[in-house]
């Protein structure tokens, strides 16, 4: 039962980490400061669906695939170093299955808690959002 809730838990922290994102940081130039705060989040949400409606993602990769793609590479790294310890030991059946079963697990708390961090958005995107939003009077200090 607690191999269910462990991963119930790594699930939530994955669906919550999907919804987090960057976004661009604006100095507070003149034009920022005519037209405050709420326009100015209104116009980064425009530029933001502009960028996407124009073929460019704020992310390349998934989460989930990111998670997937550390629990298998954990997998097979810890079966292969299982086997060569299993080997010394006498065993490298036995050493391999306990590799894998632990290099899998460790690989799923590394791509839970990696994806659980908003990571930078993807360059094209960044561009597009940096241009919208410097033609719009502001000026984007960086991504955050």
């Amino acid at each position: 039962m607690k191999p269910v809730r462990m991963l119930f838990a790594g699930w939530i922290i994955l669906w919550l980490s999907a919804c987090s994102s960057t976004g661009p940081v604006l100095y507070p130039n003149t034009h920022y400061q005519s037209v405050g705060q709420e326009i100015a989040e209104q116009d980064i949400e425009y530029c933001k669906q502009l960028a996407e409606s124009a073929g460019a993602r704020e992310n390349s990769g998934t989460a989930a695939g990111n998670v997937a793609t550390n629990t298998a590479m954990g997998a097979g790294v810890g079966a292969a170093s299982g086997a060569v310890g299993g080997a010394i030991t006498g065993s490298a059946g036995r050493g391999s299955l306990i590799g894998a079963a632990s290099g899998a697990v460790w690989g799923l708390f590394r791509g839970i808690f990696s994806a659980a961090r908003p990571s930078q958005p993807n360059q094209a995107y960044a561009n597009f959002v940096y241009r919208c939003l410097q033609e719009k009077g502001y000026e984007v200090t960086g991504w955050q």
